[in-house]
């Protein structure tokens, strides 16, 4: 009898926790808890999610940054849309997921000169499930660089929304993202995005704890028909053709490493006077031909795999910078027109105009003759200062 009674209680219990969990999914709340998860060292502890023949070829570039993967990851990414996904850089929050992992990375200040910073994943991301951790809020020219990459799954927690050239979270309304590819926690909420109080180790204030992966967002795509060429997309309750993410746009050129002799072994800027620990020094590895990250004097980490961060070019890109604006100390950047630039790759540097000259239009590079600047495959990591700055090497 008590075992009897005791199983009622069991499945009673296990159908009120689904329906909960339903119907929080189904109006598209954010359940109001805290999960605290094992902290995973390494993005390979989530498990290998393709079955790759160790002997097949690596011979199909990246669209996003030119590295070589297998046919079989190319397959994997082909079918998706890339991830922009917002990062936050307070000191508290360090270190951070994912970034290491990334296929680019823009970094700009958000407010009070603390930097942010948005990672794209696309082909890197196809063999392992990755930790993408802490999560943060929109910024209006993040959005302008994504907008670039054709309406890819936007990944933010709220944003900035006050009335104004830096309304974030209105300017994705008025360019249809809600209904094509914006993913907002406030939207979405648990399992997708969880409260991981314990992933540094340490207690910490709520705002640093929000932490996804990359198999989780792209679940959430497939789910609202934003996969790539998927026949069942939806705007405005309309179904509407399956589109090619990559139609109408033109990849950077890439180029095999070369290493240098590292005339140019050491880069240094801040983003504002004074605000040291978010300065930032590279330093150039000739034997792995990448330049290593180092942020306020310290090495910058990956949480994932606990190494330091390296990428093959690093692009200073100088433009107008405004702020702050408002009570919320926002920023506001020139995202469209032309600039210099700053690229470092092989050990040399770069004399560099970048261009954009639409929203919409992708970030392109040319050298001091007018030739498009070919990008070293691998990790590409843009840092935006204003002109002003000053660029040591």
């Amino acid at each position: 009898m008590y075992k009897k009674i005791l199983l009622i209680a069991v499945v009673v219990y296990a159908v009120s926790a689904g329906l909960s969990y339903a119907v929080f999914t189904k109006i598209g709340l954010p359940m109001s808890r805290t999960v605290v998860e094992e902290n995973l060292p390494e993005e390979t502890a989530l498990g290998a999610l393709l079955n790759i023949d160790p002997n097949e070829p690596r011979d199909q570039a990246c669209p996003l940054n030119g590295k070589l993967y297998t046919n079989t990851e190319r397959q994997a990414w082909e079918k998706r849309r890339p991830l922009a996904v917002m990062i936050e850089n307070d000191v508290n929050a360090r270190p951070q997921a994912g970034l290491g992992s990334a296929d680019v990375v823009y970094e700009a200040i958000a407010e009070g000169g603390i930097t942010r910073f948005m990672a794209m994943f696309y082909c890197g991301a196809q063999r392992y499930d990755t930790t993408l951790a802490p999560i943060r809020s929109a910024r209006t020219y993040f959005i302008d660089w994504a907008s670039g990459y054709n309406f890819p799954l936007y990944v933010h927690v709220g944003g900035a929304n006050i009335p104004g050239p830096t309304d974030a979270l209105g300017q994705i309304n008025t360019y249809g993202w809600a209904m094509q590819n914006d993913i907002n926690q406030f939207s979405v909420g648990y399992p997708t995005f969880v409260r991981n109080a314990n992933r540094l180790g340490r207690p910490v204030a709520t705002e640093h704890t929000m932490e996804t992966t990359t198999e989780k967002l792209w679940a959430v795509g497939e789910d609202r028909g934003w996969t790539n060429m998927s026949p069942n997309r939806r705007i405005a309750g309309q179904a509407v053709p399956g589109m090619d993410w990559k139609d109408g746009f033109t990849p950077w050129t890439f180029q095999d490493g070369n290493p240098g002799a590292g005339i140019t072994a050491k880069i240094a800027y801040n983003f504002w006077s004074g605000y040291n620990d978010f300065s930032v020094a590279w330093e150039y590895d000739q034997a792995t031909n990448t330049y290593k990250r180092t942020m306020g004097s310290e090495p910058h980490v990956d949480q994932n795999s606990n190494e330091q961060i390296a990428a093959s070019n690093v692009v200073v890109l100088l433009t107008d910078e405004r702020g702050p604006i408002n009570e919320a100390k926002h920023m506001l950047y020139r995202t469209t027109g032309t600039g210099n630039a700053l690229i470092f790759q092989n050990g040399q540097a770069i004399q560099a105009r970048w261009s954009k000259p639409t929203r919409t239009d992708e970030l392109t590079f040319v050298d001091n003759r007018g030739n498009p600047v070919q990008m070293v495959r691998g990790l590409t990591w843009i840092s935006v200062i204003d002109s002003g700055n000053q660029v040591t090497y």
